[in-house]
C-alpha cells in the first residue's frame, strides 16, 4: 500500500527562541497529484499583512503566510523553490513578527536533493 504522503523534513541552522519549533519541508501527496509542495513553520508569528521572503543569496521568492506557515504561492513557485534548493548551499526565511522585530531561520541544505529524493521514492512504492 502507498503511504499517503512523505515529506523530506529540516530544522534551522540555529534554534531560535520562540513558541513555536520551526521546521521547513518539501512534501509528496500521491493521492493529491503533488509531487513537491514547500512549507514553512515560522518559530514565531508573523505581522498580519507584512511579507516574507525566502532567500537563496541574490536570489528570493514572496511566500504567503498565515501566521505560523507560509507556502510558495502556486505550484510553480513550488518547482522553482525546490530546483533553488537543490543547488544552492543555504537559504533563510526572513519575516516581521506580531511585536515589529526582524525575524528570519536560516537553513543549511547539505543533503537536501537526496532527503527530496528519498521521499518521492518512499511514495513510489
Amino acid at each position: 500500500m502507498n503511504p499517503a504522503r512523505c515529506y523530506a523534513i529540516a530544522t534551522p541552522e540555529r534554534r531560535g527562541s520562540g513558541p513555536w519549533r520551526s521546521f521547513a519541508s518539501v512534501a509528496i501527496w500521491p493521492k493529491q497529484r503533488i509531487s513537491g509542495q514547500v512549507h514553512f513553520r515560522l518559530r514565531e508569528a508573523r505581522a498580519p499583512n507584512s511579507p516574507i521572503r525566502l532567500i537563496f543569496g541574490e536570489r528570493s521568492f514572496p511566500l504567503v503566510a498565515a501566521s505560523v506557515d507560509a507556502w510558495a504561492p502556486d505550484p510553480r513557485a513550488d518547482a522553482a523553490i525546490i530546483a533553488t534548493m537543490r543547488s544552492a548551499t543555504s537559504m533563510r526565511i526572513a519575516w516581521v513578527s506580531k511585536e515589529g522585530r526582524d525575524r528570519s531561520d536560516g537553513y543549511l541544505l547539505k543533503g537536501v536533493a537526496s532527503a527530496i529524493d528519498a521521499a518521492a521514492v518512499g511514495c513510489a512504492r
